[in-house]
């Protein structure tokens, strides 16, 4: 394996690719650069000399500004390179990239739902209207998961804190997110607890769900019933009756909804597990899948390469929305639109927004965007649509799923234990993360450095065909499954 790597001749940097001492001497592509610091694997040095002021290059896209000269060979990173993120921007449309879908080439063993979608999974869900009920979800959950054994793959329950004490856009996205996961193609059926007295009531609740989903929904409201356990359990017993006819049967590539999320990423993000995430998105999109890409705050100064593949003008014009809203955002909180990357980031090697963004965009391959989504809509088009969602791994892999991801890829450097309501595959960006953290790993993107990119993809998608057909995935093995509801306004 090299000890280092540039990814295109226009880059400025190289990174390593394990831990190397001053006076080291690299081979860089056609390079011989003598290192005047130690540089921790995943961490930059410089391949030419960068004058002050200058912008600094990587993924042959700038990343930051050089605060100061910076010699060949010496670390690039927080305490030379600062961020050029400023506000809102004005962007112009160049042309439109129509999307190409083939035949599909691969199949699974899913299970085919009454309105054409798919699941991966044969689940129960239980939802509630709001946090009042929440534990008596949790507890229904545990009774009927003794009772699901050959009528469904489990019984669980997402509890939140949300749902009373919300006014106007904050209640809507609340509502909006739980009612498009009661529509998620892996839940064979749910059940909607409410209370009777919040907000987020169950009536209106049940308004956002289209008559033909709701046959496999129930609800109960807590203060309508003199025993509302018992009337819970009567409508999980309903649920599992129906349930216990669905079986999965083979279906092709194309029936996959596949959700990318990365976190805790480190500088080997970019080079391993995003693109590999991204290879993983144009197999879907190539068959004629979905693949839903979401995380606006880390799309910020590597939007221009989504936007360069808009379906249409008006894809373009709603991606740009979406984009300086989400800045918008914060200004309007008197943050700046650059307070990113995380500690964990800055330690792994990532040292502005700009870079986090570049390598994170790389999770949608080259797929046209096809389409541009608000937080608690749902999918309609096939291709690469782009999902609006903060960066908090809770709440975007949970507005993933609500948008009708049936399998979510997620990215890490650091390692998490995180799971969403969908299979949350851990793709780690090295192999230290992934022998050390084997529990919490599905897969090693650190073997496309040792036995290429090609090989890599071969086994990842093998790995997801795999685990849609119902194979476990780690997160699903630990027992860790939760939802994140974005909370935007004032609390009552």
């Amino acid at each position: 394996m090299p000890m280092a790597m540039r990814i295109a001749h226009e880059d400025d940097v190289a990174v390593a690719l394990s831990p190397l001492e001053a006076g080291d001497t690299v081979q860089v592509g056609r390079d011989t650069i003598r290192l005047r610091d130690a540089i921790a694997r995943g961490h930059k040095f410089a391949v030419r000399d960068i004058a002050t002021g200058a912008k600094v290059h990587r993924y042959r896209a700038p990343f930051g500004v050089a605060m100061q000269d910076i010699a060949i060979g010496e670390h690039v990173h927080v305490h030379n390179v600062k961020t050029a993120l400023s506000g809102e921007l004005a962007y112009r449309f160049e042309g439109a990239q129509p999307g190409v879908a083939g035949e599909s080439r691969h199949s699974f063993r899913g299970y085919k739902r009454a309105d054409g979608s798919v699941g991966t999974r044969n689940e129960l869900w239980i939802l509630p209207t709001v946090g009042c009920v929440g534990r008596l979800g949790e507890r229904l959950a545990m009774k009927a998961e003794a009772i699901a054994e050959g009528r469904a793959d489990g019984v669980h329950a997402f509890n939140h804190p949300f749902g009373c004490s919300q006014l106007g856009a904050d209640l809507d996205g609340t509502a909006a997110i739980l009612a498009a996961l009661a529509q998620n193609p892996n839940a064979g059926g749910v059940l909607i607890l409410g209370l009777g007295c919040e907000s987020n009531q169950l009536d209106a609740l049940m308004a956002r769900i289209p008559e033909g989903r709701r046959d496999r929904i129930r609800t109960v409201r807590a203060q309508g019933e003199s025993d509302e356990f018992a009337a819970g359990m009567a409508a999980i017993e309903d649920l599992l009756a129906m349930m216990a006819t669905d079986v999965r049967s083979d279906v092709p590539l194309a029936a996959l909804r596949l959700g990318v999320k990365c976190g805790g990423s480190d500088a080997m993000s970019g080079l391993t597990a995003n693109p590999l995430i991204g290879r993983m998105a144009d197999a879907v999109t190539q068959e004629g899948g979905s693949a839903i890409l979401t995380e606006i705050p880390e799309m910020f100064g590597a939007e221009g390469l989504l936007l360069a593949r808009a379906e249409s003008e008006a894809v373009f014009n709603r991606l740009t929305q979406v984009v300086n809203r989400f800045k918008r955002y914060f200004l309007d909180h008197g943050e700046p639109v650059s307070e990113n990357p995380s500690p964990g980031n800055i330690a792994g090697g990532i040292t502005t927004l700009e870079e986090k963004s570049l390598g994170a965009v790389q999770k949608g391959g080259v797929a046209t965007v096809s389409d541009v989504i608000d937080y608690g809509e749902r999918i309609t088009k096939t291709g690469l649509t782009v999902l609006e969602a903060p960066g908090n791994d809770a709440v975007s892999t949970t507005a993933l799923a609500a948008a009708g991801a049936t399998l979510t890829l997620f990215s890490t450097g650091r390692g998490t234990p995180l799971g969403s309501p969908v299979p949350t595959m851990k793709i780690a960006s090295n192999s230290d993360l992934a022998a050390r953290k084997a529990n919490w790993i599905d897969f090693d993107a650190g073997m496309a450095l040792t036995q290429g990119m090609d090989a890599a993809a071969q086994a990842l998608l093998d790995r997801i065909i795999a685990v849609a057909s119902g194979e476990p995935a780690r997160n699903e093995v630990n027992d860790e499954r939760a939802i994140g509801i974005w909370k935007r306004g004032v609390t009552l």
